[in-house]
């Protein structure tokens, strides 16, 4: 192996040996909000016409879980090889800024993929949704990981302790995962909610990736695709510009 496919191949090794808190424990999440919320919604709740309630949230939490996980890999284990005194085996090897980029995003996006796939194939008894545009769950699926991976990279290297990197996933991501649409469509809200909405990032991603297997959305696709590709190229600069610096990791 290479340098970058060895350090993607430990990362991918990190999570999968303790793969029932990292995998499997958020399909049960995901399974218990598939249980609760179209249970208790299912009758009182239509975004789509012929759509029901169950099979339009379906999408939503799969996409959720991929996002948080992805997330959830690249910031964990920065933050703990910092705490714990072994990111500097890492730092002594020749590998280039951009190898420890492609390593930790691609794991991350391996890991969100692996998890959005168990949350598709565990819900998928509850409803059945059709797969009206296939390309666009696999390029909003992948540039969502992506993005998530990136920005993971970014506050791992920011934080310093483990409280550092919880407010970080308390105060930003889950909130911006939760208020992205993914158990209602923003059309049922308020304007001022709606334009709200509509600064919100992970709103594209989700509203994007829900397009591919309804082929209709709250925006266009287009407009989802370019915001979220071009946040992945912004969020992917930052990245590549810290650890090309050493930040946070030199010292």
């Amino acid at each position: 192996m290479t340098g970058w496919q060895m350090l993607f191949y430990k990362e991918i090794l990190r999570f999968w040996k303790v793969g029932f808190q990292t995998v499997a424990a958020p399909v049960i999440t995901a399974i218990l909000y598939m249980m609760i919320f179209g249970h208790v919604l299912e009758d009182r709740v239509q975004v789509y016409e012929s759509v029901s309630y169950t099979a339009f949230l379906l999408p939503g939490l799969v996409m959720m879980s991929v996002l948080q996980n992805a997330f959830a890999n690249s910031s964990s284990s920065l933050i703990q090889s910092k705490v714990m005194g072994n990111l500097v085996f890492l730092q002594l090897t020749p590998l280039s800024h951009r190898a420890w980029f492609v390593a930790y995003v691609g794991s991350s996006v391996a890991r969100g993929l692996a998890v959005g796939a168990g949350v598709m194939l565990a819900t998928w008894w509850f409803a059945r949704p059709s797969f009206e545009a296939p390309l666009w769950i696999l390029v909003f699926a992948f540039l969502g990981a992506g993005l998530l991976g990136a920005l993971g990279l970014i506050a791992g290297l920011w934080a310093e302790k483990f409280d550092q990197m919880a407010a970080f996933q308390n105060f930003i991501i889950m909130p911006m995962t939760f208020l992205s649409g993914v158990f209602y469509s923003i059309h049922s809200l308020p304007d001022f909610w709606q334009t709200v909405s509509h600064l919100n990032p992970f709103f594209y991603m989700i509203d994007g990736f829900r397009y591919g297997f309804f082929g209709v959305s709250d925006v266009s696709p287009w407009l989802s695709l370019g915001l979220v590709g071009g946040a992945f190229v912004l969020v992917s600069a930052v990245a590549l510009h810290l650890l090309r610096t050493g930040y946070k990791i030199r010292h």
